[in-house]
Formats: C-alpha cells, structure tokens, sequence
C-alpha cells in the first residue's frame, strides 16, 4: 500500500486537453498517473444512481478510487435542530451516491459556531453524527466512511482537535486532514516538518495507527487573513502555504497509505501530480528518511 493521489473536481486542462463528459475524467487522470478522484456534490446531490454505478464501472476499469464531497451547506453544529436532521439526510443521500461509485467515502464539513460555543457547537455536532451513523447503518451502508474536515476559517467548526473528538466517536470516521486549512485558520502555523509531525502524532495518540496510516487529505495552498481562509491558490504561489514536500517526506518515512486529493485552484490535476511525483521520488532513488 502507499499514498494516493488525485484532484477535487476537473481542472482547468480537462476541457483544454479536449474532454468534454464527465465518464472521460477516468481517462484524463490516467493521463497524469494518478489514482484517486474526488467527486464533487458541494451544491447537492445531483447524480443518480445508474449514472453514478456507470461512473464508478468506468473509474475501477481505470484503476481510480473515488471519495465525494457532500454538500456545503451540511450543519451538523446548527441550533435549529431541523437543520441538522436535514443535513443527516444530505449525508445518506451522499453515502448513496458514493455506493453507487463504489467508493466508501463521504468528506462533511461539520459546520459553523455561530453565537454559540465552540463547545456547544462540538456538542450539538456529535450528537448529530450519532444519529448520521445510526441512520447509515439502517441503510446498510455502514461501510461508507464519514470524513468531517479540518476547516479554514476561525468561526467554523473544524479544528484538529475537534475533528479528532469527533471521530473518537466510531473506528469508522477517517478524519480529513485539510493542511491548507490548518495553515489557513492558524495564519501560516505550519511551516517546516516538525509542525506536520505534530499533526500526524496527534491523529496516531488519538485515534490510532490505523486512522493515521488511511487518513483523508486535501491540500492547497490557501490566501488567508485574520478571519483565516479567503481563496485557494496554485503550487505556484511562493507567498502563502503550506509546502507540500515536508509532508510527503513524512508520509514515506512511515510508510503511511493516506488519499491526497488536491484543491489547488484550476490547477488541481497537474499539482496532484507534482506531490505524486515527488513522493514516488524518494522510493526510485532507494531513499531512506
């Protein structure tokens, strides 16, 4: 096992290399050498079941392994408690669509803190995640994973620790682990190998070698002011990061098998290659960390 590599959604040279229909994005990955493809539902759950089973067919014959992203507006923290079982509905009707890809992973922001606590808000979040893993086990989809996501912005609720608080709930929740946004929420926080050495040990002392070892990532470079995230960005900015290759050092030096899916901002393809290319670095040179 080791780690994969894919974007969130089609970059900008999906329709300049002359593709035009979603089936094709399989094939334009291939392209690239990458293996993994993250589908894009932040607007609803648009696809139906034959189109995502023909989807999922067409991506295992391509050798790519598919995650989606749910909806945006899933609040799983809000006050208002119709809110939160309509974004427990939002989350089966994503697990569906995954299932029907044949992917087993759902990645959830977990919501915002409003006027309340951020511990009221981690309060009302869990409980609504209790409900959100009952209600996928009455389906039968207790096999798709739920991926809450480290966020960008300060009110929202997303830090490491309350990623991990939640997943301490059920061995099945993965953490996903958004390094741009922790660099973001933090204004620049993570700036050499030590500060994601400190992220990885705190995923291995909570949750266990094996989370570690399959986290979920997404990873950009993201603009940030004192609110934290403002836009993502492309490998090519040298102003704001995080770096990548500190991390990728990490991630072969323990041998880890974590999903990086880029978010880099049009140019999610080629930069999900380049952390592809310069992991796969260090294994053809015989280097040992």
């Amino acid at each position: 096992m080791s780690a994969k590599f894919g974007p969130a959604g089609s970059a900008e040279s999906f329709k300049s290399m002359g593709y035009k229909s979603s089936s094709q994005i399989p094939e334009y990955l291939n392209v690239f050498g990458l293996d993994c493809f993250e589908y894009q539902c932040g607007r609803g759950v648009n696809i139906g079941e034959e189109k995502a089973k023909e989807f999922g067919n067409i991506a295992r014959e391509k050798g790519i392994t598919l995650s989606l992203h749910a909806p945006y507006y899933i609040s799983m923290s809000s006050v208002e408690e119709e809110k939160r079982l309509n974004s427990v509905n939002y989350i089966l009707a994503s697990a569906r669509a995954v299932n029907a890809m044949g992917g087993d992973r759902i990645i959830v922001h977990t919501g915002s803190c409003g006027k309340i606590t951020r511990e009221k808000a981690l309060e009302l979040a869990i409980d609504t995640m209790k409900i959100s893993l009952e209600a996928l086990k009455n389906e039968g989809l207790s096999h798709i994973h739920i991926c809450p996501e480290t966020m960008g912005k300060v009110n929202q609720l997303g830090t490491l620790d309350e990623v991990i608080d939640l997943c301490k709930l059920d061995d099945g929740l993965i953490p996903c682990i958004d390094f741009g946004h922790l660099n973001a929420r933090d204004l620049g926080s993570i700036k050499k190998k030590e500060d994601y050495e400190n992220i990885l040990n705190a995923i291995k002392n909570n949750l266990g070698s094996d989370r570690l070892n399959c986290f979920h990532s997404h990873f950009s470079k993201i603009e940030y002011t004192t609110g934290g995230e403002k836009r993502h960005l492309t490998f090519e900015d040298t102003l704001y990061g995080p770096d990548f290759e500190p991390l990728m050092e990490l991630v072969y030096k323990y041998g880890l098998s974590p999903t990086f899916i880029c978010e880099s901002a049009g140019t999610q393809t080629e930069d999900a290659k380049q952390m592809k290319d310069y992991y796969n670095s260090f294994s053809e040179r015989g280097t040992k960390l």
